[in-house]
C-alpha cells in the first residue's frame, strides 16, 4: 500500500508523465469528476477474482456493462467475477472504491482501449486525489499486465 507521498516519489523517479490533481470534494460518481477532468477519459479500477487468484481490472470508465462470461473466455479464465468487499481489502489494504491505478500490488488486465488515450484518470488511495497519467506509464508500472479487449 502505497501513501500519496509515495506514490508522488515513484512516479518522479520512474519519470512517468502523470499529475496528482487534488480535489476538494471526493469523487463518488461520474458527474463529481467531470469538475476535475474528462471522465470519459477515467480507468476505475476492480478487484476481481479468478481461479488464478486475484486481479486489478483496469478498464474505460466508457462501458455501461462489463461481460465477465466473455472477459473470462478472452483472457483464458474459466471464471471471473467481482471480489467481495472484504477481500479487496485485504488483497490490496484499501476498501472498495479506493483502489489506485498502482500500488495494490496485484496483476492486472488491462482494458487496451485505454492506449487510444493521451492521458487517463483513476485512483490515488486518497479519495482526494485523482492520478492523471500516460496509459504506457501505468502498464511500466504495474506488474504482469495482460492486455484485453471488453
Amino acid at each position: 500500500m502505497l501513501t500519496l507521498d509515495e506514490l508522488s516519489e515513484l512516479l518522479i523517479n520512474s519519470e512517468c508523465d502523470s499529475e496528482i490533481i487534488e480535489h476538494e470534494k471526493p469523487i463518488l460518481k461520474t458527474d463529481d469528476a467531470d469538475e476535475y477532468f474528462d471522465s470519459s477519459k477515467a480507468a476505475p479500477v476492480f478487484i476481481v477474482k479468478t481461479e488464478k487468484g486475484f486481479y486489478a481490472l483496469i478498464v474505460s470508465n466508457q462501458y455501461n456493462r462489463i461481460d465477465f462470461k466473455k472477459l473470462a473466455l478472452d483472457s483464458g479464465f474459466s471464471k471471473i467475477k467481482l471480489a467481495d468487499k472484504s477481500d479487496v481489502l485485504k488483497v490490496t489494504g484499501y476498501e472498495v472504491g479506493a483502489v489506485p491505478l498502482i500500488g495494490h500490488n496485484l496483476p492486472c488486465l488491462f482494458d487496451s482501449k485505454l492506449l487510444e488515450f493521451a492521458y487517463i484518470y483513476g485512483g490515488t488511495g486518497d479519495k482526494f486525489h485523482t492520478l492523471k497519467i500516460a496509459p504506457q506509464d501505468l502498464l511500466r508500472l504495474n506488474k504482469s499486465v495482460l492486455e484485453i479487449e471488453i
